[in-house]
């Protein structure tokens, strides 16, 4: 079972390195690594020409934003699984990909996720934030319920079949896709029970008060658009879920 990676990056070269070897350092054996770079200005596409004979596929072009260059690598992808990894985190083992296969051999599920920590940027060995998934029960999206978008790794023919990263939902456009695979269309999902990835604190949608009212707001239009019952009151939830993982 090929399973597809992709990074997408722009002006990543302060952890870029770190993210890329942790990928090239995984045990599974039929690995396909696709890296999207968004036109960097800074020393991010040197880095990777450093790992030009064992990255699979690699682009660089301007794009609309993150996801939008996620959307690209998946159209490039030929693994029967996608992941993606973003260029400041990291896998914490190179057993991580031999698990998650694993797990979709297992439970012959569509997609598989985990639990993610957040750690300090500047000191990767302090966690900051532990989020503990659990186990998915339909219904559980209408409670503010979510799985960690970084260890979301699903079946590449829910793409063909679904559809990509919707652009008009900024940053909860990956909020958007899970609750559109899981909820409105019901896949079916395995819980691997363990950290699958480890992200560097600092992400786009918390990084001001505007960000993240405008991504409460997309996360609204979301559960709207996929059929969320109480919408206002998940949106709601969604942000309380989070408490816990910081005193984890």
């Amino acid at each position: 079972m090929k399973v597809s990676i992709v990074t997408a990056c722009r002006n990543a070269d302060r952890f870029l390195k770190h993210c890329i070897e942790s990928v090239l350092n995984q045990s599974y054996p039929d690995i396909e690594y696709i890296v999207v770079d968004g036109a960097s200005t800074d020393d991010s596409l040197l880095i990777i020409k450093n790992y030009e004979g064992r990255i699979s596929r690699f682009i660089s072009q301007k794009d609309e934003g993150i996801y939008d260059a996620m959307n690209k690598g998946i159209a490039l992808a030929g693994g029967d699984i996608v992941g993606i990894l973003n260029a400041d985190d990291f896998f914490p083992h190179p057993g991580i990909v031999k698990n998650i296969i694993s797990k979709f051999e297992e439970s012959k599920a569509d997609a598989v996720y985990g639990d993610i920590w957040y750690v300090d940027k500047e000191n990767i060995s302090r966690p900051v934030r532990k989020w503990r998934s659990g186990t998915y029960r339909h219904g559980f999206f209408q409670w503010g319920w979510m799985p960690p978008h970084p260890s979301f790794y699903a079946r590449r023919e829910l793409f063909e079949k679904y559809g990509s990263y919707d652009l008009s939902f900024g940053s909860a456009s990956d909020y958007e896709l899970m609750l559109r695979f899981i909820h409105k269309h019901k896949i079916k999902t395995a819980y691997l029970p363990q950290t699958i990835v480890k992200m560097r604190t600092g992400g786009v949608s918390n990084s001001s008060l505007k960000n993240r009212l405008d991504s409460s707001r997309n996360d609204l239009r979301a559960m709207r658009r996929n059929g969320i019952v109480f919408p206002e009151l998940a949106a709601l939830l969604k942000p309380l879920r989070k408490l816990p993982q910081f005193l984890s």
